[in-house]
């Protein structure tokens, strides 16, 4: 009966280490995984993007400055495509609609009073061939979120600042990522 279970161990660690080693050699992959021979990109039309004034559905001050710098960024990072300088050297336009951005309590101290606060924010994102005006990508909720700690008046704001722009750096990453992946 021992021999049985060693084996059936030896299986089962074989199959653990094969499966570890699958994922050390994918997840480095992240967003920019293609199939080979599928070229760079899910849109070989599109070289040039132009990342068009997001529109702001909020009460957030300067929410689509925030969102639409950090779109404008993570194109420019990944350098799969070039910026254009208008819409009309585009060979496709990135819009985004933030439909609603919400703040609420995450974790409250012993006094009852907020600790961490979450943001939730929903977007309508779209990208879109500029010749022809076809939809090659649209996300119409698209959503993310993000915590920061609530501590003094003050300090509090100004976490909740840089949470928000952390926000949207990491709001532009997935979304970017779904984009290039066709998903």
């Amino acid at each position: 009966m021992g021999m049985k279970n060693r084996e059936k161990g030896r299986q089962f660690l074989s199959r653990l280490l094969y499966a570890g080693a699958v994922l050390f050699v994918l997840l480095p992959a992240g967003c920019g995984y293609h199939f080979v021979g599928g070229g760079d990109t899910a849109y070989p039309a599109v070289r040039t993007v132009f990342v068009d004034v997001f529109a702001n559905r909020t009460s957030e001050a300067y929410a689509e400055n925030i969102f639409r710098t950090a779109f404008i960024n993570r194109f420019v990072q990944d350098g799969r495509f070039k910026l254009a300088g208008s819409r009309g050297e585009a060979d496709a336009v990135f819009h985004g609609t933030i439909k609603n951005l919400v703040t609420y309590p995450l974790a409250y101290q012993a006094s009852n009073l907020s600790a961490t606060n979450r943001l939730d924010i929903m977007m309508d994102i779209s990208f879109e061939e500029r010749p022809s005006g076809r939809i090659l990508w649209s996300n119409s909720a698209f959503s993310w979120w993000g915590d920061y700690p609530v501590t003094t008046v003050g300090a509090t704001e100004i976490s909740r600042k840089n949470a928000l722009i952390k926000l949207a750096d990491d709001a532009a990453e997935s979304a970017y990522c779904l984009l290039v992946s066709n998903f």
